[in-house]
């Protein structure tokens, strides 16, 4: 858990409706995995918008709701907070959240058109095999030390990309070696 000011730390706010120190559980760019105490960020996306979902992340349990546009009607039990661009500043949302794990490990990105995936898993067998505690974040699969975890994107939304960069700290990896996509 997490208060709203500090995951709101060095973002430009245009207005915040509510209490701004309500505890936060988790963020969530899904309407469909919201919960109780989550922080709903909606997104623009090309299919959808996630303004349209706002009324169903409460019913859901969502305490705080990061949007672009208030909606017409605002529920007084819960905080809103207006921004110009929900996409811009989620990376920022989420590394706050996650009190900034890519600033706590060694991160190596690996570009490129071909042979992201070879590099990145070359690099963490050979620093496993030295000894050290490390994280992967690729197209195949995510992996903290022996544990896998599955992969869905070649690089993860930035909730999940700072959560696993977070879990990796919790486990004492000095670095993560990333797949980096364009």
């Amino acid at each position: 858990m997490k208060v709203l000011t500090d995951i709101l730390k060095n973002i430009t706010v245009q207005q915040c409706i509510g209490d701004d120190s309500v505890l936060v559980s988790q963020l969530q760019i899904d309407s469909r995995k919201v919960d109780e105490g989550d922080c709903f960020v909606a997104m623009r996306g090309t299919l959808s918008d996630g303004h349209q979902f706002i009324d169903s992340c409460i019913a859901n349990g969502a305490k705080v709701i990061v949007c672009e546009t208030l909606p017409m009607v605002l529920n007084s039990a819960i905080t809103y907070v207006q921004v110009e661009n929900t996409a811009a500043i989620l990376g920022f949302l989420a590394a706050n959240f996650y009190d900034q794990p890519s600033k706590r490990i060694k991160v190596v990105g690996v570009t490129g058109t071909n042979g992201k995936t070879s590099i990145v898993t070359l690099l963490f067998r050979l620093f496993r095999s030295l000894g050290y505690n490390v994280g992967l974040l690729s197209t195949v699969q995510n992996q903290i030390n022996e544990i896998v975890i599955p992969s869905t994107h070649t690089t993860p939304d930035a909730i999940s990309l700072n959560k696993l960069m977070n879990d990796m700290v919790d486990e004492d990896c000095e670095y993560c070696f990333m797949e980096v996509s364009s």
